[in-house]
C-alpha cells in the first residue's frame, strides 16, 4: 500500500503501518477508555483510563499482527510469496503475491488466522484466571484482549468473502465443484450480503444515537462488500486471460527513440500525437531505458526543450516479459510493481510493448465479439 511506514521484518516478512492506522488507533483508544474501562472499572483517574486505553489499543494491533502472521507463515510454507503485512484502518492485511492453486492450500491459509485469534483469546483468559487482583489495570487489559480476540476470531469465521470464513467457504466449494470462479462468485455474493447487512445495521445504530459506532459498522460493511466484489471481478479476469499469451495483446511494433531526443519531442510526438504513455529508448540497437509520463511530470515544462531523454528516463529496473508468457503472469508483474507497461523481449530483442491500455482494449474487444475464455471453451467441449 502507498503511504505505508515500514517497521521491520519478522521471519523475513516485511511489517508496515499505513497512515490510516493512526485514525483506527485513536478511535480504538477512545472506545476502550470510555466505552469499556470507565463503565467496568469505576474510580480510576482520567489519566489512568486513557493510558490503559492506549496500551490496550497497541496490544490489540499486536494481536492483529499475530493473526496476519499466521496467514503469511502458512502461505510461505506452502511456497507462496509474501510481500509483507500492513496494519491499516480495518486491522491488517497479508500481501500474498499469488492466489493458492489448490483448495486445501487456501483452506489452511484461511483457517489459521481465526484459530490464532481464538488461541490468543484462550491464552489471555488463562492469564486473567491466574491474576489474583481483578481490579488492576493489567487485569483490565488482559480481559479486553481476551474479549476482543474472541470477537476477532468469531467475526473472521463469518462465511462471507473476503473474510477468512469466506475463504474457507470458497475453498470447500472449490474442492467440491473443481470450479474456482463458481466458488468465488458464491462466496463473494454471501460476502456482499454480509456487507450490506453491516451497512444497514450501522445506519440503524446511527439513527438510535450511536454515531461513532454506527459509522464504524457501516464503514466495515462497505469495505467487505467492495472487497468481495473486487475479488469476484479479479478472479473473472484471471479466467478471461488464462491461455492468452502476451503476443496476442501487445503492441508488436513499438517505436523507439534515441538518448538525445528532447523531452519536448517525446511529449509532442509520442504522448500527445500517438497517445502513448511510454516509449523505449535505444542506443546502437540496444534498449537502454524507457521514458514514461511519470519520468516527465517531475520536470518543469520550460525545461522540456533543453532536456534530453537520457537525463530523465528510467534505466533500471526495466521490467520485461516474453511474447509467449501467459497474460496473467504479465499482469501480475504490472500490478506488483505498479507499472503502466512492460517491454516484451524475445532473445534480448525488443518485439513489443504491453500496456494496461492494450489489456483493456483486448478485454473490451473480446467481450464485444463474444469471445469465450479457454476455461469456458473447455467446459463446452471437454
Amino acid at each position: 500500500m502507498r503511504g505505508t511506514l515500514r517497521l521491520g521484518r519478522i521471519a523475513g516478512i516485511e511489517i508496515g503501518i499505513h497512515y490510516t492506522w493512526l485514525l483506527a488507533f485513536i478511535i480504538i483508544t477512545w472506545s476502550v477508555a470510555q466505552g469499556f474501562l470507565m463503565p467496568a472499572y469505576p474510580g480510576w483517574s482520567s489519566a489512568t483510563y486513557w493510558i490503559t486505553g492506549v496500551i490496550a489499543a497497541l496490544l490489540l494491533f499486536v494481536s492483529v499482527l499475530l493473526h496476519e502472521l499466521a496467514h503469511s507463515l502458512v502461505a510461505k510454507a506452502r511456497g507462496l510469496s509474501v510481500r509483507g503485512i500492513t496494519l491499516f484502518i480495518f486491522g491488517g492485511v497479508s500481501r500474498i503475491e499469488e492466489e493458492p492453486e489448490k483448495p486445501m492450500v487456501e483452506f489452511t491459509m484461511a483457517i489459521v488466522g481465526p484459530l490464532a485469534s481464538l488461541a490468543l483469546a484462550g491464552i489471555f483468559w488463562g492469564i486473567g484466571y491466574a491474576l489474583t487482583n481483578e481490579g488492576t489495570q493489567v487485569a483490565a487489559i488482559v480481559t479486553y484482549l481476551m474479549l476482543i480476540n474472541l470477537v476477532l476470531g468469531i467475526f473472521n469465521l463469518l462465511p462471507g468473502f473476503p473474510l477468512d470464513g469466506g475463504r474457507v467457504l470458497r475453498s470447500i466449494i472449490w474442492g467440491v465443484t473443481g470450479n474456482l470462479v463458481k466458488a468465488t462468485n458464491i462466496a463473494a455474493t454471501i460476502g456482499r450480503i454480509f456487507g450490506w447487512g453491516f451497512i444497514v445495521f450501522g445506519m440503524f445504530e446511527l439513527l438510535t444515537g450511536n454515531f461513532l459506532g454506527g459509522m464504524w459498522i457501516a464503514f466495515i460493511g462497505w469495505f467487505i462488500s467492495s472487497a468481495a466484489n473486487a475479488s469476484r471481478q479479479e478472479v473473472a479476469l484471471r479466467e478471461r486471460f488464462s491461455g492468452v499469451s502476451v503476443n496476442e495483446v501487445m503492441d508488436p511494433s513499438p517505436e523507439t527513440i534515441s538518448l538525445n531526443t528532447s523531452v519536448a519531442e517525446v511529449v509532442r510526438d509520442i504522448f500527445f500525437q500517438q497517445r502513448r504513455r511510454a516509449v523505449p529508448v535505444s542506443q546502437e540497437d540496444r534498449i537502454v531505458g524507457i521514458i514514461t509520463t511519470s519520468d516527465v511530470k517531475g520536470l518543469p515544462q520550460h525545461k522540456w526543450a533543453q532536456t534530453v531523454v537520457g537525463q530523465v528516463m528510467t534505466r533500471e529496473p526495466i521490467y520485461s516479459v516474453a511474447p509467449q508468457d501467459d497474460l496473467n503472469s504479465a499482469m501480475k508483474l504490472i500490478r506488483q510493481h505498479d507499472l503502466n507497461q512492460v517491454l516484451v523481449f524475445d532473445r534480448r530483442k525488443l518485439v513489443g510493448l504491453l500496456s494496461r491500455a492494450d489489456v483493456i482494449r483486448y478485454l473490451q474487444l473480446s467481450q464485444e465479439l463474444g469471445m469465450k475464455s479457454e476455461h469456458e471453451r473447455r467446459r463446452r467441449h471437454p
